[in-house]
């Protein structure tokens, strides 16, 4: 069986545009943190402008005025996607690092959420978690020589594969908005969810 003419096949494609900011955090007790995100989707979605990963600025603590969090990078998201069917749906991956007390570059947290499906502004709290040594002689050994649990590729965060043997804590959190725009989501014959996904986010 050929291929589908190339107009039949831009027909049957529907693209993503996510723009927006890693906003801000909080990590108590924490200083000097960077982030560093990417975003995970299915075999049919392809990036076809802006950038599907980066790495913010350094930030030092501030004093969270107004109720603020007390972290602010402001940095921004810009991507375009383009797929054959939603299965897949992109989720954004945020991992955090930071210097320990000897200079180390460490993980000080991972976390992830659904891109919203609807169209239009969305803000998302994400929860962060960290790895943990497996007893407390590995976490004392890991302190000791710097090799604290991290995962080799961050992306496995956003997939429930090999989650369940890992142990974990909560240690902080960080804000995302999006932007969210469709083109051709509705002639294929999908429909958004109105007020977007909550997956994976807390919505504020």
């Amino acid at each position: 069986m050929g291929d589908l003419p190339q107009s039949q096949a831009q027909d049957s494609v529907f693209l993503l545009s996510v723009t927006g900011q890693i906003e801000s955090g909080d990590f108590p007790g924490m200083d000097d943190l960077y982030c560093r995100y990417q975003y995970v989707y299915g075999q049919d979605w392809v990036v076809t402008n802006g950038l599907g990963e980066g790495i913010s600025q350094v930030t030092k603590r501030g004093f969270g005025e107004g109720g603020s969090p007390p972290f602010t990078w402001n940095f921004p998201l810009e991507v375009t996607l383009k797929s054959t069917n939603p299965f897949g749906w992109p989720r954004l991956v945020v991992s955090v690092y930071g210097l320990d007390f000897l200079g180390r570059d460490v993980a000080r947290g991972y976390g992830s959420c659904v891109v919203p499906l609807s169209p239009g502004p969305h803000r998302r709290r994400v929860a962060m978690f960290v790895p943990t040594s497996a007893s407390v002689l590995d976490g004392l050994s890991g302190w000791l020589t710097g090799r604290r649990p991290e995962y080799i590729d961050s992306r496995v965060v956003a997939s429930g594969d090999g989650r369940d043997a890992t142990r974990v804590r909560t240690q902080g959190y960080v804000v995302v908005g999006f932007n969210v725009v469709t083109k051709d989501l509705r002639k294929l014959g999908y429909v958004a969810a109105v007020g977007g996904a909550r997956s994976g986010g807390t919505a504020i």
